[in-house]
């Protein structure tokens, strides 16, 4: 047995569904673009969103999770719980598994070696020092490939921001700047080199026509891979920190 209630001081467009006692964030968002009621577990595996097309109501779409909440459930239960960034937990970087050591010792906010990741100060700064490098590997590195890979079209890219979108993994936009998940340090470089590779290629075309995948392919050996792996292991990134 299933049941919505809104949650205290929430806007009209947020509910929670309890199913067996779990309960269950849920996002309804209005699209104009969208012909049906669309339901998805969102990128951590917490919660759901369910896309809105023009003329739906909140009852209907409450009434569509309603029929559907034990689909929901089978597709939560695929993600794991979630990693914190503390001592002992083994996270990916670059697509290897490392283990997290908290040492006042060593000098540095993050030192990366033979399978560990060596993060300094008390364990009460571990989390946001962690956090702050990854994003700091992300924007080196990424900012590198970006420039790589617009010399090759003899172009100039805007400015690169790296930020913890949950949506994308990657936009470009109309003056050109570049936006970027940080958790994509995670991911193998390969991985990386595709999304860069496909940003760079919005500065060409503003669309995913085949003239668009046509430059991409120019770019990177890796955007069948790159969209594979996403699409496989992509949400699974949010869990850790």
């Amino acid at each position: 047995m299933s049941l919505f209630r809104t949650r205290e001081k929430s806007t009209p467009e947020t509910t929670s569904i309890v199913v067996d006692g779990r309960e269950i964030a849920v996002t309804l968002k209005r699209n104009a673009r969208a012909r049906r009621l669309i339901l998805r577990p969102d990128a951590a595996g917490t919660g759901a969103s369910v896309t809105l097309p023009p003329g739906s109501s909140t009852a209907s779409a409450l009434a569509f999770v309603e029929e559907r909440s034990h689909w929901l459930m089978q597709q939560l239960d695929r993600y794991d719980a979630a990693i914190p960034f503390r001592a002992g937990e083994r996270i990916p970087y670059l697509g290897e598994e490392y283990e997290i050591r908290q040492s006042r010792a060593r000098r540095g906010t993050v030192i990366c070696e033979d399978g560990l990741l060596f993060v300094s100060g008390g364990p009460e700064h571990l989390a946001r020092r962690l956090t702050d490098w990854f994003k700091a590997q992300a924007r080196e590195r990424i900012s590198r490939l970006a420039d790589e890979k617009t010399s090759e079209l003899n172009l100039k890219r805007g400015r690169i921001s790296i930020r913890d979108t949950r949506s994308r993994w990657g936009s470009c936009s109309s003056t050109g700047s570049l936006n970027f998940s940080w958790r994509l340090i995670m991911a193998p470089e390969w991985v990386l080199d595709y999304v860069v590779a496909h940003e760079v290629s919005h500065l060409v075309e503003h669309n995913h026509s085949p003239a668009f995948w046509a430059v991409v392919d120019t770019l990177t050996m890796h955007a069948s891979a790159g969209r594979k792996w996403l699409s496989d292991n992509g949400g699974k990134l949010h869990r850790y920190g």
